[in-house]
């Protein structure tokens, strides 16, 4: 049975690609967050399994990963900070997590010969569209800190596989969504607003991005396991279709048979030169090598998001800002 680790374990993607991997019949090592109140995240709704084994501890710390990783087949490094807006007034802490997290993984790996490693980055990589659909020849362009950090882990990742023969894929998953999603996010903003607030707030209602359901991304990172077809190559996770988060806000509205008027607040606006206008994702990369191919419609992802929150309003009420 092989091993693997999922560090970021405790988030939203995470969570999620920890379950589908025991589902498949892995060995999971679930790497979460130590903090002083011992919690474990988005993984107290991951069932218990015998073949899970839950660490806590922290991607940089190098000495630790390199321990940890040890008797693992691949390392899949979701761990990372990623809210854009606290990337402007805390950038030494994304360099430590997003550039020296990943390379502590890739040394770790090196040391350990681990069989494969899997980092994933983010197409806010690539800044506002030059051309759509985005493929991975798209320019990379980071129009804020968070980018520019993940711009410099994932190929800091490509350089060991080109210097040091290292089995790596960094995958590029678009606009991922769903249940247990981060309030820091539009589509659980928009829900919570729309299931509890007498008005939507919201930041900039133009700029389009390629949403896709967690399921889908998961199921693409899965595929990339082993894949000997996808090493040394970025990759693209994404569903081909942008909408506008106007479009998004009215198929919401519908879900919860709502009118609520939107108000645009300039606190949740990003200034002109960093917000990205347009994400819309090319996956024919992804269909060729991992035969990826997204199955959930943007109007039954939302419809299943909504439901979760609205059946689990009290298990994030402490993230509720309206």
């Amino acid at each position: 049975m092989k091993r693997v680790m999922v560090t970021g374990a405790d988030g939203f993607i995470g969570s999620h690609l920890t379950e589908t991997l025991l589902k498949e019949g892995y060995k999971v090592k679930g790497l979460v967050l130590y903090n002083a109140e011992n919690g474990i995240g988005k993984m107290k709704y991951v069932k218990k399994n015998r073949n899970l084994e839950i660490v806590k501890g922290d991607i940089r710390d190098l000495s630790m990963m390199i321990e940890e990783t040890k008797n693992c087949d691949c390392v899949i490094n979701m761990a990372a900070l990623i809210g854009i807006p606290y990337s402007y007034v805390s950038v030494r802490s994304y360099i430590d997590t997003n550039i020296i997290g990943v390379y502590n993984l890739l040394e770790a790996a090196m040391k350990n010969k681990t069989k494969h490693l899997i980092v994933i980055s983010s197409s806010e990589t690539y800044g506002s569209a030059e051309y759509v659909p985005m493929d991975e020849m798209h320019p990379l362009k980071a129009q804020s800190p968070y980018a520019a950090t993940k711009i410099a882990g994932e190929e800091l990742a490509l350089s060991y596989f080109r210097s040091f023969n290292l089995p790596v894929t960094v995958l590029k998953p678009f606009n991922v969504y769903g249940p247990r999603q981060s309030m820091r996010s539009i589509i659980p903003t928009v829900i919570n607003q729309t299931l509890n607030a007498a008005m939507i707030k919201v930041g900039n209602i133009d700029t389009k991005r390629d949403f896709m359901y967690v399921d889908d991304a998961v199921d693409g990172i899965t595929k990339s396991l082993f894949n000997q077809r996808g090493f040394g190559k970025t990759i693209n996770l994404a569903t081909g279709k942008s909408y506008a988060i106007s479009e998004v806000i009215s198929i919401i509205q519908k879900i919860g048979n709502s009118k609520l008027k939107i108000r645009t607040e300039k606190a949740r606006v990003r200034s002109a030169k960093s917000e990205v206008m347009n994400l819309e994702g090319d996956f024919s990369l992804a269909k060729e090598l991992l035969s990826f191919k997204p199955k959930t419609s943007i109007h039954e992802g939302l419809f299943k998001t909504f439901k979760w929150f609205s059946e689990n309003r009290e298990a994030f009420q402490d993230e509720y800002v309206i």
